[in-house]
């Protein structure tokens, strides 16, 4: 049997059904493509913008050749349809940048070898008025003010001719051709401004992301300030207290139980630090709440149980304060009662927490170490304090005064009730300019 009587013969239409789909992703892809290069173009307008502007050329050159049907079969109307959309072809391509000369020469070609058969109410000079908008879109104005003269002048000059018709009067159609053309350039120069608005939105929102995220960076370095320098104050008056009983009262149970509370201490701010550092992750929010107002009677527990003495009061209901508020207020106690333990040890504190309807102020002050003043680091300090209180639109003010160190916050918890944290603390204070530890 002949080897070729084998081969069963092909399904009639399945070759044309292979080569439909073949040239179904041919266009896919050619299309794919374009709207690639249209959206690498470095003009930044939206590829809809671009096709709308190819489709009204479309119609207006597919009018203008529809127009000359008495002239058929001459194909200059096509020639001229063909020379309007040439950069179209060569961008899509061979990948050629729609350049403003290629623009303009293009438009005044195709123009013109319509205008060399004129018609009555002609369409084809819109195809400059079209460009001109293009041409302005995406040029500088020497472009679009040089592309709009020379489209005047083409038309001025095929007028002279008698070749731009309107109505039995070659003279009634100019004017409007050459307003047309202006107002196709001031589109395009519209355009321009609109794009040169969003580049400059462009930067402002850069710089505005990054003060934030500067912001974010600064909140966190105080956040994590704050939790160190809390939980090694106490967790060195722990190992302080256990270190003097083994020393001189010789009683374990007693450097047994300081040991304990410093490892509880170091395990929950260990834990306040991941907590912190988490707020870097890009992932969900933590689960764990904030300190807030509420847990200052704890935080000066823990003071007390590491060996500080804190004369401690509290007045007013703690619920009209935020958490926000009630956040700032305790890290500022924190760090507070943190700096009595590093710049005068052995002192003892006095904290107040006054809150009413108006607001809500923290007093904390200690007696000041005799001797030299201690030295002053660069470190966060009061200047967390203070940048927290900003944030709040509270008061802050921290200074010496009656052989006390003392730290005074307030924050309103009613609007425009500044005022009223003014008056309730000693206002010499206020005036006296932050001194940073």
């Amino acid at each position: 049997m002949d080897a070729s009587h084998a081969i069963p013969a092909k399904a009639p239409g399945r070759a044309s059904r292979w080569q439909r789909l073949t040239a179904g992703a041919g266009v896919r892809g050619l299309l794919a493509s374009v709207r690639e290069r249209i959206e690498s173009l470095p003009y930044d307008y939206p590829p809809a913008l671009i096709i709308a502007a190819d489709v009204a050329l479309l119609v207006v050159t597919g009018a203008a050749v529809i127009q000359r049907h008495a002239y058929f079969p001459s194909a200059l109307p096509l020639l001229a349809m063909a020379a309007a959309f040439l950069p179209v072809p060569l961008f899509a391509i061979f990948g050629v940048n729609p350049h403003p000369a290629l623009l303009k020469g293009s438009a005044l070609l195709s123009c013109a070898l319509f205008l060399l058969q004129p018609v009555s109410a002609d369409f084809a000079p819109f195809v400059l008025v079209i460009v001109a908008g293009e041409v302005a879109a995406v040029a500088t104005r020497g472009w679009a003010i040089g592309f709009a003269l020379l489209a005047m002048l083409e038309l001025i000059a095929f007028d002279l001719a008698g070749n731009v018709q309107w109505g039995d009067q070659s003279l009634e159609g100019l004017p409007m051709y050459l307003i047309g053309i202006l107002l196709g350039m001031f589109v395009g120069v519209m355009l321009q401004y609109q794009r040169r608005f969003l580049y400059q939105e462009r930067e402002n929102q850069a710089i505005r992301s990054g003060q934030a995220a500067d912001e974010e960076r600064r909140r966190i370095a105080r956040e994590v300030h704050d939790v160190i320098a809390h939980s090694l104050s106490i967790t060195l008056l722990h190992l302080t207290a256990a270190r003097h009983a083994l020393q001189t009262d010789d009683d374990p149970a007693e450097a047994v139980e300081a040991l304990v509370e410093a490892e509880r201490l170091g395990r929950q701010s260990m834990a306040d630090i991941r907590r912190t550092v988490g707020m870097l992750d890009a992932g969900p929010a933590q689960s764990a709440p904030e300190p807030s107002a509420a847990d200052i009677d704890e935080l000066v527990g823990d003071f007390r149980r590491a060996g500080l003495t804190v004369d401690y009061a509290r007045t007013g209901d703690l619920g009209a304060v935020s958490g926000a508020i009630g956040h700032a207020l305790y890290r500022i106690g924190q760090e507070s009662l943190a700096n009595v333990i590093k710049h005068a040890p052995g002192a003892a504190a006095e904290v107040r927490l006054d809150v009413t309807t108006e607001a809500a102020t923290l007093v904390v002050s200690n007696p000041l170490p005799l001797g030299p003043a201690p030295r002053r680091d660069s470190g966060m300090g009061l200047r967390g304090m203070r940048k927290r209180t900003e944030l709040l639109g509270g008061k802050i003010a921290a200074g010496s005064g009656h052989d006390n160190w003392t730290v005074r916050v307030g924050f309103p918890l009613k609007t425009g009730s500044c005022a009223t944290i003014s008056a309730m603390l000693p206002g010499k204070l206020w005036n006296k300019p932050l001194e940073d530890t």
